[in-house]
């Protein structure tokens, strides 16, 4: 009797573990598609986000992932203006990000990391080194478990995720392929290789409104075209790290305004009105928009303006706040320099 206990045990056990690995394999070939599509655009190592997506989700079958689509248990913040659920993790009915969709949960996590000051030594980091990342991880505080960054690596090294460090956005659904042979039986996932023939893309449309106007029917569709195409521009930006201090900092592509950046990037009007000195909405192409506010200090002594250039282009240009620009240089606000004009960055200019 106590033979055939310890058999059904055993049995029971092992079926409980094959479905653990299971689950991880098939959250590694649902989402490792959108791990590198943001390391493409947030150079984030595409293992990193992956290893934190299965820990953070538990191969995808947390409370969270399943009803609110958020893979990395981002809570709400106070420039969060989206859905929200009240699920209990460090503290009793914390406020949590709800999404619409996983992707959305993936690019959100991008931004939290690129966002925030905790993590800008992060991306000096190089890209491929996962170990680095992890400890970085840890380090930055990103999680309390003194054993966070050591469980990373274990998961990147048992499922061999850094080989998608390796891979582009093109590539991906072959490599896992690879790493899964099974997957070529597989309708949908197949259907996800050869998009020309799906009956559904695996990327978010862009939605573009076109203003009606009495125009021929081609006149209309290269406006169409125009404006699809300023909206793809738009949706790619990437955001930068500034040299002064790693400040996070995007390039406009095309006109559009504050309202957009803000939504995108999930940080408050205000506050990109205020951390940019801007007197109005309107963002023009080119256009250096910080992500965060701005240092009150260079990185470098002394510049010399060229033609044409106003103290707000070189505040903007050198990631510094453009009332400590006026103040270091002993100028009056609004004040413009004149060509070949040295401007002081760090020190306040000597007097006369």
């Amino acid at each position: 009797m106590k033979r055939l206990f310890l058999l059904i045990s055993l049995l029971v056990l092992s079926k409980f573990s094959a479905q653990t690995w299971a689950t991880e394999d098939q959250y590694i070939q649902k989402f490792a598609q959108y791990a590198v599509e943001e390391m493409e655009k947030y150079k984030i190592p595409a293992s990193i986000t992956l290893a934190q997506g299965l820990l953070e989700t538990g191969g995808g079958q947390s409370r969270l992932a399943q009803e609110g689509k958020n893979h990395f248990g981002i809570k709400c913040k106070e420039e969060w203006t989206g859905k929200t659920m009240k699920h209990t993790d460090d503290a009793p009915n914390e406020c949590f990000r709800v999404y619409d969709d996983p992707k959305q949960s993936y690019e959100d996590h991008s931004i939290f990391l690129a966002t925030r000051k905790y993590y800008t030594k992060l991306f000096d980091l190089d890209m491929k080194d996962y170990k680095a990342w992890a400890h970085g991880l840890k380090k930055a505080g990103y999680a309390t478990n003194p054993r966070y960054a050591s469980i990373l690596i274990g998961k990147i090294e048992k499922y061999k995720l850094y080989e998608f460090d390796e891979v582009d956005s093109k590539e991906v659904l072959y490599a896992v392929l690879k790493k899964y042979p099974d997957l070529k039986d597989d309708r949908t996932f197949m259907a996800r290789m050869e998009p020309a023939k799906a009956t559904k893309k695996t990327t978010t449309p862009v939605t573009v409104k076109v203003p009606y106007k009495a125009t021929s029917y081609a006149q209309q569709q290269q406006r169409v075209e125009r404006i699809k195409t300023k909206a793809e521009i738009l949706n790619s930006i990437l955001i930068k790290s500034h040299p002064n201090g790693g400040l996070k900092y995007i390039v406009i592509p095309e006109d559009t305004d504050v309202q957009y950046i803000a939504k995108k990037f999930k940080i408050s009007e205000s506050k990109l009105m205020k951390w940019n000195e801007l007197d109005g909405t309107a963002l023009a192409k080119n256009e250096v928009v910080f992500l965060e506010s701005k240092n009150s200090e260079g990185n470098t002594a002394i510049y010399k303006a060229e033609s044409g250039e106003d103290m707000y282009d070189i505040a903007q240009k050198f990631g510094i706040k453009l009332h400590k620009l006026y103040a270091k240089n002993r100028m009056d606000e609004g004040q413009k320099p004149s060509a070949g004009q040295l401007i002081y960055l760090i020190d306040k200019k000597p007097r006369n």
